[in-house]
């Protein structure tokens, strides 16, 4: 890979991190997850091998599905709060919901399943960056 791309989609992880760790509104945190998202499958699917296409396709499926059932909490929290802000989670589904979606982001138990199986198919570097940097937004 070109190292001016890599370094724009490191750069990108990094403003993803910042965006996400720095926002008081759900639509902003959305998009630096989103954006973390992003940067990082060309990065996983650089070695061009099926285990490495396979590891991006699954990462990117998890990862869209937290994200989307983020932004589904964020709008019943909206709905019924009439705010955007991050600190206001007072509906009962809202709190759950945003519980099971960054675990499904971290990877933590019950919704592990994915991370073996991504963690196969990349290289040392690319691992290293999906079990540290990437843990850091949720």
């Amino acid at each position: 890979m070109n190292p001016y791309i890599m370094t724009i989609l490191i750069c990108n992880l990094a403003l993803g991190a910042i965006i996400t760790a720095a926002s008081y509104h759900w639509f902003m945190a959305w998009i630096g997850l989103e954006l973390n998202t992003l940067a990082i499958i060309p990065i996983l699917a650089k070695h061009h091998h099926p285990r490495a296409t396979e590891a991006a396709t699954k990462y990117f499926i998890i990862q869209a599905t937290a994200s989307s059932i983020i932004l589904f909490s964020s709008i019943i929290n909206a709905w019924h709060t009439g705010t955007w802000d991050i600190t206001q989670l007072t509906t009962q589904p809202t709190p759950t919901m945003l519980l099971i979606a960054l675990t499904m982001k971290l990877g933590l138990a019950p919704m592990h399943f994915w991370l073996p199986e991504v963690m196969q198919g990349t290289d040392t570097t690319t691992a290293l960056i999906i079990a540290t940097w990437q843990k850091l937004p949720p």
